[in-house]
């Protein structure tokens, strides 16, 4: 909603609504004025007698501080939450504005570390640890101080001026502790008790609130911190304080802490809350009159009244205290709300679950939640507000009454229908529509007049397959982008990425073995992006984002004005004529202060630092690939040491081919990583070291690459090194490899992390054969990970937690196959595609499996024992048949009868039966296939 008001616009209004907070705070203390504006009869309606347990309620003319607050600018927050959304309410809170005051007088506390590697005091701003109780429970904490707040506000703080305005001081002092003592606005995160309620009213999205997701162009999103830097700019003061960030993507926050128990029961619980607090005012005056005609903000016996009844029903008071009867109350009625939402979950999953297949458990809880914030919301309308909007006449008060619920029912029309996967979807979408303008092509005359940026989530795919030019390398390029984009915000990992990207895949046509070498591209342009122990989060990557920008601009500020400091010097480093050391030693202070006002960890220092001195990165990078190609060639050799043990079992030595492949392809891709920074290095010293490594480790890949035309290695590197990695290559195979480990397990494990899904089943199976204990401790893994599972890897994971490693399953079926000569060119799709439709057969010894003459409607794999064949031309033939051989392909593709008996020879023989339709289907889709059968048809 406010997303394009400036910042400077919005720091006025920020500073005129506390102002007025102020004043109002000031009123409470000292109000000579607002009791004489208005006579009692106004507010009230009638100045008839308003009972309180039984008693009428002395009336005299009051001051409208404390009416004005809880009558007022409660309500209207909760209407602003709900209707125009957090980031409205987050860019306009006095609280929130106050709690910042520390971190704009630049006086923050900080802790001091020495940095083990320079062994230099850095100072670091606090953030809430998410390990820690508070990180942890940070809901319930904000909820209880709610609870807190609601029951002091019924027992004290109504129609006492003085101990409201010292609550309000005393909050305001605590929002400000808090703002000194950590970083960004932990306040509103961990700590403020409005934050339960914005998340309750806000999330998923109010009815008027920008979208974040699909929001290409601008990188400050909602309510996300930002200020004014000396250029007069927006930028991003963001510090990753907390993640999923409310401020950033309410939605994304929304969908992360969906499942959790906390969000339940805050769900729950806040229904019962408002319940209770409402229906409190009834049962403890018996009179409905005492809240709907505000007599509560003027009641003078509110203190005196706190050992009194706390209840009067039926005209009778009952004698528990009201300092014992409201916590009671509210409590009681916030337990059971959240036990019959637990209850009422149970049984309207069920109904919905058995009425309509397509929906899910998660579409199901998000209907239940929006139904949570929808009656809630009408519910506190009913009550809130009403000593103001009494007074209006009938007519705008029906209008204020109709106008609540459209805009309540709009909402839950437009929330109804949002999931998890439709926020994905649009999300991916939009990052793809981010790829499509990047690659400039003219998409104009497909759009009838419209943008890019208007078209829907289904438009964008249908584009994209129809769309001139965006085909092969340019389709690849644009996933590729997607895919950086993902990683990079936490949204996948390397593990997760194949699955949760697979729609996009199979609307852009991008086979698995692409989105293989896409990943493997991007960890070798980015080291530290698949890297398993960096945690990364969409926060984060705006925290280090801004932090460039902040660099980016200091540079380019200073190339333009000419002037001195560390802008200056960062230049002459990207010239070459300084080293970063040297910038650092001179002007560490300056450094030093940008870097703490983004929280930047050492660590990271070293990294964007290093993208200063492109050529220490190359040199960097290219050491970390060649102790990657190291693993991959050691992982490489203990495959192959595996071979002769598996010998007699074909579909091991099948599986073993495939993990193979999937090295060599890493190698491949590796391999012309290196070479593309070997480039860059030129003539450095250490550019001849790093190719003699490469040489040496992936010899036959590198002698592919430079044997292809495609990247014309031999203009591109220059003569020396060309001839050292050549004469390396030579020597190379010459040496015997050195290899010690004698497990195979431990390079399963790593392959087992693998995206790419026949991999990852494929070293699950290996490893459970070898070791069924630790096969079963990954299988349990993989099944209780958060990740969506391929389904053949997660039947292979039950396959084996269930130790049937040799019964009929999916990935057997396609080791058979690809242990098979016919099908040894397949790729891994077809392969599967085929192992799906294919089913074991078994024979006993003598048995017939087919009789000559006989019309052939299968293909027949002999994949374990002895088959006889009897053959009659002029004279009868015997041969036998070993595994893995095709027993009828001749016949039943030259489409005539059995030629021949075919008998099993010992007990148990096993056959793989496909198709004859599956395999004709194959057959017509892959020339490689269809030459080598054509070739065994003319031998025969």
């Amino acid at each position: 909603m406010l997303s394009k008001i400036s910042e400077k616009s919005m720091h006025t209004v920020r500073w005129i609504i506390t102002s007025g907070w102020l004043l109002l705070i000031f009123s409470l203390f000292y109000d000579p004025i607002s009791a004489n504006l208005f006579t009692f009869s106004t507010l009230n309606n009638s100045a008839t007698c308003i009972k309180v347990q039984g008693i009428c309620l002395s009336q005299k003319p009051y001051p409208l501080g404390n009416s004005i607050f809880w009558g007022l600018i409660i309500p209207i927050s909760i209407f602003i939450l709900f209707v125009f959304g957090h980031e409205f309410w987050r860019r306009i809170c006095p609280l929130s504005f106050l709690s910042q005051i520390p971190r704009a007088l630049g006086k923050q506390r900080r802790i001091s570390k020495i940095d083990p590697k320079t062994g230099q005091k850095r100072h670091e701003l606090i953030k809430i640890k998410p390990d820690s109780w508070l990180g942890r429970n940070h809901l319930y904490f904000q909820f209880g101080f709610l609870y807190l707040g609601v029951c002091s506000r019924i027992l004290f703080l109504d129609s006492h001026r003085l101990l409201l305005g010292i609550f309000l001081l005393a909050t305001i002092v605590f929002a400000i502790t808090i703002g000194y003592f950590y970083a960004g606005k932990t306040w509103c995160h961990y700590f403020c008790p409005m934050g339960t309620v914005q998340i309750f009213y806000g999330e998923p999205r109010g009815l008027l609130t920008s979208i974040a997701h699909n929001s290409d162009k601008n990188p400050i999103t909602q309510s996300m911190c930002r200020h004014i830097n000396p250029e007069n700019k927006i930028e991003s003061a963001c510090v990753a304080c907390t993640s999923p960030c409310l401020d950033i993507d309410a939605e994304r926050s929304y969908w992360e802490r969906f499942n959790r128990s906390d969000y339940k029961f805050i769900s729950y619980g806040y229904v019962g809350l408002v319940i209770g607090f409402f229906f409190y005012y009834y049962l403890y005056s018996g009179d409905w009159r005492y809240w709907f005609n505000g007599a509560w903000s003027h009641d003078e016996t509110q203190l005196k009244s706190l050992f009194s009844a706390g209840f009067y029903l039926d005209e009778t008071a009952i004698a528990i205290p009201k300092l014992v009867a409201v916590p009671l109350t509210i409590g009681l009625s916030t337990f059971l709300s959240y036990l019959i939402g637990k209850k009422l979950e149970k049984a309207y999953k069920s109904y919905q679950l058995q009425r309509d297949t397509f929906l899910n458990s998660q579409q199901v809880q998000h209907q239940i939640f929006t139904l949570c914030t929808f009656f809630t919301f009408n519910l506190f309308f009913i009550f809130a507000a009403r000593t103001y909007i009494n007074i209006l006449p009938i007519q705008l008060q029906y209008i204020y009454n109709i106008s609540l619920v459209i805009l309540s029912t709009i909402w839950l029309y437009r929330t109804w229908g949002r999931s998890r996967d439709l926020y994905a979807k649009e999300g991916l979408a939009s990052r793809l529509r981010k790829q499509l303008n990047q690659l400039q092509l003219d998409v104009s005359r497909f759009l009838e007049g419209r943008s890019l940026e208007r078209l829907n989530v289904d438009e964008v795919y249908i584009l994209a397959k129809i769309l001139p030019g965006f085909t092969g390398e340019k389709k690849l390029r644009a996933y590729k982008g997607v895919l950086k984009e993902a990683l990079e915000e936490g949204y996948v990992n390397s593990a997760s990425s194949l699955e949760v990207l697979r729609q996009m895949r199979q609307e852009l046509g991008i086979s698995e073995d692409e989105h293989l070498q896409a990943i493997t591209e991007l960890g070798i342009e980015n080291i530290e992006l698949l890297d398993p122990n960096i945690q990364r989060t969409r926060e984060n990557q705006l925290r280090l984002f801004w932090f460039k920008q902040r660099i980016k601009e200091l540079v380019t500020h200073k190339r333009r004005r000419g002037a001195t400091g560390l802008g200056r010097e960062l230049l002459k480093v990207i010239k070459k004529e300084k080293s970063v050391h040297e910038v650092l030693k001179k002007d560490h202070n300056s450094w030093r202060n940008n870097s703490q006002e983004y929280n930047i960890t050492p660590e990271e220092e070293v990294s964007i630092l290093a993208e200063l001195e492109p050529e220490s990165q190359f040199i960097h990078r290219s050491n970390i690939l060649l102790d990657q190609l190291q693993q991959l060639a050691d992982s490489y050799q203990a495959l192959e040491n595996k071979k002769l043990a598996f010998k007699p079992k074909p579909y091991l030595v099948s599986g073993i081919n495939i993990l193979q492949k999937t090295i060599q392809r890493k190698q491949k891709l590796f391999a012309k990583g290196i070479l593309e920074l070997l480039e860059n290095l030129e003539n450095s010293p250490d550019a001849t070291h790093i190719a003699i490594a490469l040489a040496s480790l992936a010899p036959q890949s590198l002698l592919e690459l430079l044997s292809t035309q495609e990247n014309d290695w031999e203009k591109r590197l220059n003569s020396f090194l060309l001839a050292r990695i050549r004469k390396q290559i030579k020597y190379a195979k010459t040496i015997i490899y050195p290899f010690s480990e004698p497990s195979l397990i431990p390079y399963l494990e790593v392959l087992v992390d693998e995206s790419d899904s026949l991999t990852k089943a494929v070293s699950l199976y290996l490893m459970a054969y070898l070791d069924i204990l630790r096969g079963q401790q990954k299988a349990i893994q993989l099944l209780e990970s958060y990740l969506i599972l391929n389904p053949l890897v997660k039947e292979t994971a039950q396959t084996v937690l269930n130790n049937h490693l040799t019964s009929q399953n999916t990935l057997l079926k396609l080791l058979y196959l690809s242990s098979c000569e016919l099908f040894d060119n397949l790729k891994s799709e077809q392969l599967l595609d085929l192992a799906y439709q294919a089913n074991f057969k078994t024979y006993h010894s003598l048995e017939m499996i087919l009789n000559m003459g006989e019309l052939n409607h299968e293909l027949l794999i002999l994949v374990e024992g002895e088959v006889k064949e009897e053959r009659e031309n002029g004279q009868f033939k015997t041969f036998i048949i070993t595994p893995v051989q095709t027993l009828n392909q001749v016949e039943l593709l030259a489409q005539i009868p059995q030629m021949s008996n075919l008998i099993a020879m010992v007990s148990e023989t096993k056959v793989l039966a496909l198709d004859s339709q599956c395999f004709d289907t194959t057959f017509a889709q892959n020339q490689e296939l269809m030459k080598k059968v054509i070739s065994q048809l003319a031998t025969k």
